[in-house]
């Protein structure tokens, strides 16, 4: 039945071209007519008509098809009632197999005055407005016949031309009425503006005023900056009392369904071939109004409309994309989660009702693909829709990273670099002008973006091959990282590090091989113990300005005077120790809060910029090298690597004592003047506990803080702590950091609460999973006694206990991307009873485990282990 819907066309016009007998036509319509709707004579004994009491009733594709059987069969027909005479088949759906979309035609010789008012068939009704649809809606409620209604709606909802019309907002103001409305009515304008910022469309405040003025609502200044006017012509409130209105209903709400099979494929032909929408931008209005169909994501549409209409949005060009993105954006979060979820629906159906694999990819399933695509669409209206902060930007490097010097040879093997400019931004991200990164709150979470059913099924290797290959034919999900959850993010990382690595060694060997250069495909550093931060310094510095391709290679640590070969423990202890020393207070170049147990640059730190260099490279090796450090710094440094300066809301992360203080100052109620006496002059305090004077303005000391500059000073204090008094010290960090990770997809895939999980592991300790995931040597198994005492002593331990003990096992009191089922522990046995203190290999997160004779000497032991480990008992 669904092919006979697209085999149709609107109107009836093309279905009376194909049937070549007027006469069969005609005969075959009385016949649907006397199916479908009876004689109108409830006495007929006629068993193929409606009206007869024994009468079955039948759907309208059973029923166009038994009339073409009748009419085979020369059957009897009824003659038809008056109030039969002028009845329609102006929709797809009422088509039998030989006899598509029959012409909405009467007999001709009907007198319109026998005619009762309730039976008008609207055949020539090509759009649709509120008004129309309550009249015809009021008609068939009298009667209790929605079938007038149902065609209607199923040649409008089914043609792009008629629902383009539909449904338009009243008379658009000319520019002298605007300007006059205006100056009339700004005061109200403005009033109004406030109301609407929770409002569905665009168009809530004066729908005239505010489509051509682009007055719409907002969800911060920046917003109102950025976003500018949303002109659109559907008038989106009553497209929503509409449904409302109508959806309630069964038969009519599968006249949607089936309209948007037949509308789907003509939309998606429209927009490849005909370059429909820069012709007419009120073509956008069809991906509007069928959008604000709330039950797109239930059952019957997942199998074949939905899909369908996904794949002829995904074809919208970018500007149509960012306009869509624009519009929702300001549709306020209910609406958000109701797109979100129609598309993840769709796709989560999709995946779990067919079986991927490498053989048969996700990548490939046209539905899941476009739903995936759409989802974009949302996710970008999502981010506008929030908390916007576009202003405050960190300022590019003054100095570009140095080009390596093996770049001529590259090229000539074809081994150009991709990329030098560092990752790929999305289209539609450069169309709205604006970054993952600028929201600080979005409407909805990005957790509602990401698809773990989706993420399950797909084959990473394959869709990272996809991603860099970059050809229209090959869709990579990585190109929509917000629907993939952080672990199969940072496995498209480790495939593109581990690539990049292979690269590098190639190329060496062939250096080796063109100039005689001696081979070395890693990254060799070869540092003393006792020593380590000067010998790293010098090394790192040495490849940074020769050649910083290098710090692409594999890192391979070699500490002097020790054998061990870096299968990636050593590398692992290398970071524990560098980390370690540089985040000593005692060195100076951070300041520890004991409150928050966080980090911060050092503003008068006596050490170079080189140090901090060395430090960004570290963290920048440790992603490249998949390895998790013990870094502590608030999350105000990560949005600082990815571009954003920090702001007054960050220091409740980063100094929260200083943050309430001015929260006081912005709330106080009183004369701030008069009762706090404070000026644009701060003080601030040198490693030796001196005093440091600083003006947030010229002149500070002499400019009082009011009610009315408080903003500003607030503005301007957040702005020292967080950018001014630590700029030279984070940009040596950041060129550091960026000199490892300019050219990796990180910034691409990753938003900063995630570069924080990759650097430093989660915060969430699921320690049944880590027992699941644990191995066993020496002796032990998972139902030796003394596992099964261990397990149940780590469990009964505390919060803080367990994040002790996962210290003193791996180096860090977190959990790598994924969680602790991915760390991959190993108990080993340490031989029989003993007073002796379990010991680990932290490089290797082996626990060696003596096998104490009972579980009150082994958790005693452990807790004397863990509590006391800095520097005893840790090898």
């Amino acid at each position: 039945s669904l092919k006979n819907h697209t085999l149709t066309s609107s109107g009836g016009e093309a279905g009376s071209r194909m049937i070549h007998r007027a006469a069969a036509k005609h005969l075959i319509e009385r016949y649907y007519h006397q199916l479908t709707e009876g004689c109108g004579n409830e006495a007929c004994t006629n068993e193929a008509c409606g009206s007869s009491p024994g009468f079955q009733r039948m759907d309208n594709n059973a029923a166009a098809i038994k009339a073409l059987e009748l009419y085979k069969n020369n059957a009897k027909l009824c003659d038809p009632h008056p109030s039969k005479k002028g009845a329609s088949s102006a929709f797809p759906e009422n088509s039998a197999k030989g006899a598509h979309n029959f012409s909405a035609c009467s007999n001709g010789k009907m007198n319109h005055k026998d005619l009762p008012p309730t039976r008008e068939d609207f055949r020539d009704l090509n759009y649709l407005t509120e008004e129309k649809v309550y009249e015809i809606l009021s008609l068939c409620s009298e009667t209790e016949d929605y079938s007038p209604l149902i065609r209607v709606i199923g040649r409008v909802f089914s043609s792009a031309e008629s629902l383009v019309q539909s449904f338009r907002k009243a008379k658009q103001h000319t520019k002298e009425e605007l300007k006059s409305l205006q100056a009339k009515d700004e005061d109200k304008d403005e009033d109004e503006k406030e109301t609407a910022s929770g409002s569905s469309t665009a168009m809530e405040v004066e729908p005239e005023a505010s489509a051509s003025s682009g007055d719409g609502p907002s969800h911060g200044e920046n917003n109102v900056q950025k976003l500018g006017p949303v002109e659109v012509s559907v008038d989106i409130d009553a497209v929503r009392r509409v449904y409302e209105r109508l959806l309630s209903n069964e038969k009519i709400e599968a006249a949607f369904l089936n309209a948007l099979v037949y509308l789907s494929p003509n939309v998606e032909c429209d927009l490849t071939y005909h370059s429909v929408y820069a012709a007419d931008p009120n073509y956008l209005n069809v991906f509007i109004i069928v959008m604000e169909n709330s039950n797109l994501h239930s059952p019957e549409y997942l199998e074949i409309a939905l899909p369908q209409f996904c794949k002829a949005m995904s074809k919208l060009p970018l500007p149509a994309l960012a306009k869509l993105a624009r519009l929702w954006s300001q549709y306020g979060a209910d609406q958000i989660r109701r797109l979100v979820e129609t598309f993840q629906q769709l796709i989560t159906y999709t995946v779990i009702s067919n079986e991927f694999s490498s053989d048969n990819l996700v990548n490939e399933d046209d539905g899941v693909v476009a739903a995936t695509k759409c989802l974009k669409i949302v996710y970008y209206a999502n981010v506008l829709g929030g908390d916007l902060d576009t202003d405050h930007n960190e300022d590019d490097d003054d100095e570009p990273i140095p080009e390596s010097s093996e770049l001529t040879l590259q090229e000539l093997l074809g081994e150009e670099r991709r990329n030098k400019k560092g990752p790929r931004v999305d289209p539609l991200e450069t169309e709205l002008g604006i970054r993952a990164s600028d929201c600080r709150k979005p409407l909805i979470t990005f957790e509602d973006f990401i698809n773990e059913p989706l993420n399950e099924v797909l084959e990473m290797d394959k869709d990272y091959t996809f991603f860099k290959v970059e050809t229209e034919s090959k869709f990579s999900f990585m190109t929509c990282p917000f629907i993939l959850n952080a672990v199969t993010k940072n496995l498209g990382l480790y495939y593109d590090n581990r690539i990049r690595m292979y690269s590098e060694r190639r190329i060496t060997a062939l250096y080796s091989l063109v100039q005689g250069q001696q081979l070395n495909p890693y990254l060799r550093l070869k540092v003393r113990r006792d020593h380590i931060i000067d010998d790293a310094l010098v090394r790192l510095e040495m490849i940074a300005m020769e050649n910083p391709a290098d710090l692409k290679k594999q890192l391979y640590v070699e500490f002097e005077g020790e054998q061990g070969v870096d299968e990636g423990g050593v590398s692992k202890e290398f970071f524990q120790l560098v980390v370690e020393e540089i985040f000593n207070p005692d060195i100076g170049m951070f300041t520890y809060d004991e409150r928050t147990k966080l980090f911060w640059f050092n503003p008068s730190s006596f050490e170079n910029e080189g140090q901090f260099t060395l430090i960004g490279i570290v963290l920048g090796l440790a992603i490249y090298n998949n390895c998790i450090l013990d870094v502590h710094f608030p999350m105000v440094v990560y949005r600082k690597l990815m571009g954003k300066k920090g702001t007054f809301r960050d220091l409740a992360d980063s100094h929260p004592v200083l943050y309430q203080s001015l929260k006081d100052l912005l709330e106080y109620e009183g004369n701030v003047e008069d009762d706090m006496m404070i000026t644009f002059q701060i003080s601030q305090t040198d490693l030796f506990g001196n005093p440091l004077m600083y003006d947030l303005k010229e002149g500070g000391d002499k400019i009082p803080v009011t009610n009315e500059n408080r903003k500003d000073f607030v503005a301007l204090y957040a702005e020292y702590m967080l950018n001014k008094s630590v700029e030279k010290q984070f940009k040596a960090f950041r060129r550091g950091f960026h000199m490892v990770t300019n050219e990796s997809p990180l910034k691409y895939l990753f938003r900063p609460e995630e570069i924080e999980l990759l650097i430093c592991g989660s915060r969430n300790l699921d320690f049944q999973a880590l027992e699941d995931s644990t191995e066993y040597d020496g002796g032990y198994n998972k139902d030796s006694r003394i596992i099964k005492d261990f397990w149940e002593t780590v469990h009964s331990f505390g919060q803080e206990q367990k994040r002790l003990f996962l210290q003193f096992t791996t180096g860090t009191d977190r959990a790598p991307v994924g969680g602790l089922g991915k760390l991959k522990m190993i108990i080993a046995k340490n031989g029989p009873d003993s007073d002796r203190l379990p010991t680990s290999h932290t490089c290797f997160n082996v626990l060696l485990l003596p096998e104490y004779s009972t579980i009150e000497k082994l958790r005693e032991r452990l807790l004397k282990a863990i509590t006391y480990a800095k520097g005893f008992g840790m090898l």
